[in-house]
């Protein structure tokens, strides 16, 4: 078989790492990791990274591999990223990317625009006029500038919208006219992508579940040991699902019982905002919508006709 590329995404608990894994053993293929938290070493438990095992059985990269205190951004990644690809490719072998992390693709198959710096002063007026504008009065002031990024953006996504807002603010460019200009790191026909969209309410038990094996794992030590290391509270890695409250059941804000209930929430509503950027952002992906691994399979397979059961 030519060395190929596969790119496999899907909101946590969807079953996408288990597919991903099962085709690099088929193929020989090694997986290079597409989540923004997995790629930290300090959470292999709260993050659901592969286990040891399956680490052991398929070449994992970018998974475990950068500590806490670095803030990775998405640009940092996607340079990593295509180094580990090229690598890959280059011994020979294909490729499987697989994650939850919409942008992260996106940066793949429609590149990353080069924005100029966004000078602190104007992240704080953004700021300001957030929180004196609500969001649909910055959505609406958002729309007179950058029309395309206020219709895409997710209802509650306070972070996009200032953001896209401070672009234009700073250089008097949209966003979207910014992203227009960027190549794909990924030229269109280099890879094959698949979406994993399953039962919403399949998904959410799944996350529920999820959460009460990870305390089992020892989820809660992870978390201790990640505070103790007291980092600064914006790093990426303290905004993983879960470390908020499981933290506050360590400083005894939380029973036991009321961190676990609200973990499952906040890790259900992440499953859905990774749910929404799929529709939004990868609409013309070829979907999964099985649940169960094995019909997973027989419908990646009938996606991919040239691999063999």
């Amino acid at each position: 078989m030519e060395p190929r590329i596969w790119l496999i995404a899907g909101p946590t608990a969807s079953g996408k790492s288990a597919l991903a894994l099962r085709l690099a053993q088929k193929t020989g293929a090694e997986i290079v990791g597409a989540d923004a938290l997995q790629i930290y070493r300090d959470l292999r438990v709260v993050t659901a990274r592969p286990s040891r095992e399956e680490e052991a059985w398929v070449p994992h990269h970018l998974v475990g591999t950068v500590d806490a205190a670095e803030g990775w951004s998405v640009g940092t990644w996607s340079r990593a990223a295509m180094q580990e690809i090229n690598e890959i490719l280059g011994r020979g072998r294909p490729v499987v990317v697989v994650g939850g992390t919409g942008l992260y693709f996106r940066a793949l198959t429609h590149g990353l625009a080069e924005i100029p710096p966004i000078p602190p002063q104007v992240r704080d007026q953004a700021a300001a006029d957030y929180e004196a504008m609500g969001e649909a009065g910055f959505r609406d002031r958002l729309a007179q500038a950058d029309a395309a990024a206020a219709a895409r953006i997710s209802p509650g996504d306070r972070q996009r919208l200032v953001r896209a807002w401070e672009v234009f603010a700073a250089s008097g460019v949209s966003l979207t006219d910014w992203q227009d200009r960027t190549e794909p790191a990924l030229p269109a026909g280099a890879y094959s992508a698949v979406a994993l969209e399953p039962d919403r309410r399949w998904l959410y038990d799944r996350c529920d579940l999820r959460l009460e094996t990870m305390l089992a794992a020892g989820a809660l030590e992870e978390v201790a040991q990640l505070m103790a290391r007291d980092l600064d509270p914006a790093l990426p890695i303290l905004k993983a699902v879960g470390v908020r409250e499981l933290a506050a059941q360590l400083r005894g804000e939380l029973t036991p019982a009321r961190a676990l209930a609200a973990a499952q929430q906040e890790t259900r509503r992440y499953a859905k905002r990774q749910s929404t950027w799929l529709r939004g952002q990868m609409a013309d992906w070829p979907r999964i919508t099985a649940t169960d691994a094995e019909t997973q399979w027989r419908q990646f397979l009938a996606l991919n006709p040239g691999l063999t059961p």
